[in-house]
């Protein structure tokens, strides 16, 4: 069935870069926003990066502006999250999110959840 499927997660030292992978898997016709999050333990979900369907529109935290990069192949209904000189407080599991959006913005409609991926970045 359609679900969203995350890797590219893992251990990591201060200073490294890892890639992030989501695919969109099954069938659909729908344009979605595709993004980024993260969540590390007793904190609230945060935005990394989103990016809307034609990429018009892109958005990054302040946090990692100049470090990360996303970008999407739609012939593939996957998404990217390229992360350079990575840091301790980069530690979280990361979440791909999928948003149903009809006028290239960053998401109107329904909304799709990964499993996530541990990324942990050691001092």
């Amino acid at each position: 069935q359609v679900r969203l499927v995350e890797s590219g997660g893992g251990l990591v030292q201060t200073g490294g870069s890892l890639r992030l992978s989501c695919e969109f898997s099954g069938r659909t016709f729908e344009r979605y926003a595709m993004g980024w999050f993260r969540q590390a333990p007793e904190k609230e979900r945060e935005l990394v990066a989103s990016i809307s369907w034609r990429r018009s529109v892109i958005a990054y935290a302040d946090s990692v502006k100049g470090r990360f990069a996303i970008s999407r192949d739609n012939a593939k209904n996957m998404v990217y999250l390229q992360m350079n000189t990575l840091k301790p407080e980069d530690t979280a599991v990361y979440y791909c999110n999928a948003h149903a959006d009809s006028v290239d913005g960053l998401g109107t409609g329904s909304s799709l959840w990964g499993q996530g991926t541990q990324v942990t970045v050691s001092s």
